[in-house]
């Protein structure tokens, strides 16, 4: 079981990226939604810059944002940087379009432009469409160091449900999946990925099709509880990032929230109601995956910190950990809330790391 940062991009803290080096952290995911963070391309370009052996790539890129020449050219520009560690994770824009009021990309154009991809990350000529035309696209100066095509990109595609893990079985390199809530879910997700794997005439091989997981840790004390202060403050952001995501589920698709909501489900409903509707879209993101916005501290539970999050003592957490890997999950990146990152940054490397096998 690898362990991965999914970083919060930031291009005034590449000290963070050079920190999960130095403590054995094996990957790190830059995450990009344009209107909540800084440039994920910008940020990795200077984290390559001042890190040597850590895996950097998105974590997830936006599929709907950016036509797949420049998604190409950009990320082996990456590459050009930090040749042979560099990887493009792909997802539809669960949170980068409804920032913006729309939602993700419809799971055919999803495909269609990872179809489209493909062949540009390995400098070939692909058939792109542009304005409604499909046209032959390449990279047209791939040599003198503008970017890096030989070293090879590795695919991580997005997919939280049966579709979208099936685009990731046929076209990807690895998943990146939601965290399942038991090992025993890792069987549907490879059902699925297998299945998808299938319809393109390909089989999938468990031992280097890599699945990823999104979540963050945070190891208690003795006797502390999931709703302290403390694992409050490390696990609420991304605790509270769900409860955003199922809102956005609901009011989209109709989706029923998951049953641990359904504590504070009215009680946060009834709140979003008296938002103006032309601004929603950019009030429900508020503090996305960094910080708990005061008017939403009374939704952080300990229930749902521990629906979401995986907390416990380290053994508890390295025992989970393992399970997980056994059941074919390769690595879980975490993503711990903006103020203490460094922190549980510090704390996972020093109780958890050096017990899976992983270790600077």
């Amino acid at each position: 079981m690898e362990l991965g940062v999914c970083v919060a991009s930031h291009v005034g803290d590449i000290d963070y990226a050079v920190e999960a080096e130095a403590l054995g952290y094996s990957h790190a995911w830059f995450a990009d939604s344009q209107m909540l963070w800084s440039d994920c391309y910008a940020t990795l370009a200077l984290a390559a810059d001042r890190t040597n052996t850590i895996r950097l790539g998105t974590g997830v890129a936006v599929t709907a944002t950016r036509p797949a020449p420049v998604t190409a050219a950009s990320i082996a520009t990456i590459n050009a940087l930090a040749p042979g560690r560099t990887f493009l994770g792909v997802g539809a824009g669960n949170t980068a379009m409804r920032v913006m009021g729309s939602p993700p990309q419809r799971i055919a154009e999803f495909e269609a432009y990872i179809e489209e991809l493909r062949p540009l990350l390995r400098g070939e000529e692909s058939m792109v469409s542009v304005q409604g035309r499909q046209r032959p696209i390449r990279h047209a100066m791939p040599d003198h160091g503008f970017v890096n095509f030989e070293d090879p990109i590795e695919l991580h595609v997005s997919g939280f449900g049966p579709r979208s893990l099936g685009v990731a079985g046929r076209h990807a390199d690895g998943a990146v999946v939601a965290m399942p809530p038991h090992p025993a879910v890792m069987d549907f997700y490879w059902q699925a990925l297998e299945a998808g794997a299938a319809t393109a005439g390909r089989t999938l091989d468990r031992e280097n099709f890599k699945t990823t997981a999104l979540t963050t840790i945070s190891v208690l004390d003795p006797g502390e509880t999931p709703d302290s202060p403390r694992v409050r403050n490390e696990c609420g952001a991304f605790a509270m990032a769900t409860l955003h995501y199922a809102y956005d589920q609901w009011r989209q698709f109709r989706q029923e929230p998951p049953p641990y909501l359904s504590d504070v489900w009215a009680d946060y409903c009834e709140m979003l109601a008296k938002v103006p509707d032309e601004r929603l879209h950019q009030r429900i993101h508020a503090g996305h995956n960094c910080w708990v916005i005061p008017e939403e501290e009374r939704f952080v539970t300990g229930d749902l910190i521990e629906s979401t999050c995986l907390v416990g003592t380290a053994e508890d957490l390295v025992e989970s950990l393992l399970a997980f890997e056994a059941a074919g999950l390769d690595q879980v990146m975490i993503l711990p809330a903006f103020e203490p990152r460094y922190d549980v940054l510090r704390r996972v490397a020093e109780d958890v790391l050096p017990h899976l096998g992983q270790s600077a």
